[in-house]
């Protein structure tokens, strides 16, 4: 029985070596691959990322800070690598993304399931919310999301975003107003050409403040909640991987709460903008 026996064990054994030294081969070119890869030959990492206050603005000198600059900027430090901003516009920013256009999305964006379908995500990194401002005249009295429920309410919100997502679900009768570029849509509100924008904390409530005598908070806090991730091309596992192990690493460490905490919960940096 063992010399039959033998033949076989020997064959399988043959065949163990084979299918392992093919998949040693296969872990070794996915490696080769990875975008990790390509960003430390480049010696630089590119990031695709839009203007979101405090996630991403430009200060006076013309230079990105924020939230996601930091994180950004501390990402590509422990990579031994410089940091590439690729403004894109938050419409086109997957598209962007899947052309190879820059390695990964760092720039406060949900994770949603419609999204994972085209591109694969970090853990969360972070987490965000909507909230509402309105106009004082346009909104007088409205206290809740029921009152701005309204056909002859206009609530605008930045295409492409999570605010459009919230709106339609919440508002679904009110009359939504799409802009591009954030900045608009606080423009509008401020010049009563809408009731309200929908976006995502803490920048309704930074308006609020800022302009007290135009626009106020009918809603404390925010009204939904949402994770925030890295986007990365689908088919590199090496990459989800490292993002993954960055992300716990700087969470145990503190740092994460430490700079979300400053861009979030303060206004220190507020004489940086314009």
């Amino acid at each position: 029985m063992i010399r039959r026996a033998f033949p076989w064990l020997l064959v399988a054994a043959v065949m163990f070596t084979a299918v392992s030294g093919f998949s040693a081969s296969i872990q070794q070119e996915l490696a080769q691959n990875s975008v990790i890869e390509t960003i430390l030959q480049r010696g630089a990492l590119r990031v695709g990322m839009d203007t979101f206050q405090p996630w991403a603005m430009k200060d006076k000198n013309g230079e990105f800070i924020g939230f996601e600059i930091d994180v950004a900027r501390r990402l590509a430090e422990d990579m031994g690598v410089k940091v590439e901003f690729v403004p894109t516009a938050w419409s086109g920013i997957i598209p962007a993304l899947l052309t190879g256009k820059f390695d990964v999305i760092i720039g406060g964006m949900g994770i949603l399931p419609k999204r994972a379908l085209k591109v694969n995500f970090t853990q969360p990194y972070d987490y965000s919310g909507m909230s509402i401002v309105a106009h004082k005249q346009l909104a007088a009295g409205y206290a809740s999301l029921e009152d701005f429920n309204k056909p002859d309410v206009q609530i605008a919100v930045k295409l492409g975003t999570t605010a459009v997502i919230a709106a339609k679900k919440y508002l679904p009768k009110a009359t939504l107003r799409m802009f591009e570029n954030e900045t608009q849509t606080y423009q509008e509100l401020r010049n009563g050409k809408v009731h309200a924008v929908v976006g995502s904390a803490p920048r309704p409530a930074y308006e609020a403040l800022t302009y007290k005598d135009t626009l106020f908070l009918p809603l404390s806090g925010t009204f939904t909640k949402e994770p925030i991730g890295f986007a990365l091309r689908k088919g590199d596992p090496d990459a989800l991987a490292f993002f993954n192990s960055w992300i716990t690493g700087v969470s145990l460490e503190g740092w994460l709460q430490e700079r979300h905490d400053y861009w979030f919960e303060t206004r220190d940096w507020a004489g940086q903008v314009e």
